[in-house]
């Protein structure tokens, strides 16, 4: 039996008012809500969207950096 997902919770808890985002974790406020009653393929579903946000704001910062 696979191991079960694990939480992406930092304990840094502060929504992004720009993104609505977790600063923390990434999640959305219904990502957060959510994460105790998802199946371990929802939750891999948010680990991939929260990869994906990682990923665009590294590209946002890049681009300000130029």
């Amino acid at each position: 039996m696979p191991a079960p997902v694990a939480s992406p919770c930092v304990n840094a808890c502060r929504i992004e008012p720009g993104t609505g985002c977790c600063e923390g974790c990434l999640r959305t406020l219904d990502e957060i809500a959510g994460w105790i009653s998802y199946s371990d393929e929802m939750k891999r579903v948010v680990w991939q969207r929260i990869a994906e946000r990682r990923d665009a704001a590294a590209e946002r910062a890049a681009e300000r950096e130029r």
